[in-house]
Order: C-alpha cells, then sequence, then structure tokens
C-alpha cells in the first residue's frame, strides 16, 4: 500500500466524489450491464459512462480520474465485451483507514 499515491489520488474533490457514489452505486447510479444482452455478475461495478455522466466532466477527464484511482490500489475493474466496470477495492480502502486511525 502506497500511501502518498492514495492521498495524492484523494485530493482531487471529483476522484474523491467517485469513490464515495461508488460506495453505494445502486442509489448514485441507473441500473448497470443493460447493454450487455445477458445477465452478468457486475459486482457493483459502474460503466464508465455512467460515472463520466455523473461527474459531468469529459470522457478524456474521468478516463484519467479513474487510472489515477486505480493506480493508488483505490479502484478495480473488469472488462465486458466493449465495457469496463470500476469498484471500489473495499480491502485497500479498509487498510488505508486502518493506517490513518493508528499512525495519525
Amino acid at each position: 500500500m502506497d500511501v502518498i499515491e492514495i492521498s495524492r489520488a484523494l485530493s482531487n474533490e471529483t476522484r474523491l466524489n467517485i469513490l464515495k457514489w461508488l460506495k453505494n452505486p445502486e442509489q448514485n447510479f441507473p441500473p448497470q450491464g443493460g447493454s450487455l444482452g445477458k445477465p452478468v455478475d457486475l459486482k457493483g461495478g459502474v460503466c464508465v459512462s455512467s460515472i463520466q455522466e455523473k461527474a459531468g466532466v469529459s470522457p478524456s477527464t474521468v478516463s484519467n480520474y479513474l487510472s489515477v484511482l486505480q493506480n493508488a490500489g483505490l479502484l478495480l475493474s473488469e472488462r465486458y465485451e466493449k465495457w469496463t466496470y470500476y469498484r471500489r477495492n473495499e480491502e485497500l480502502i479498509s487498510k488505508y483507514a486502518d493506517y490513518i486511525k493508528k499512525e495519525l
């Protein structure tokens, strides 16, 4: 776990909001996976286009934000056909929270 990289990833309000929204995806995004044509367990993942629409930023900006969060380990992604779905890495978020509690 790279505490500095995680902290940098969380230093942007929109990236922080993305993580907050993904904590309860069913409350913050429309139903997912409708374009897949078959039932798939998305494990709470949300399509990039849904995140981009909610964030109100350009596709390239949301891609950058998701990349920063994923590189820090805060997001996991899975690709289904031509769509990528992102969800929180709860294990790492929990470790980071424990670190903050113990060390700061």
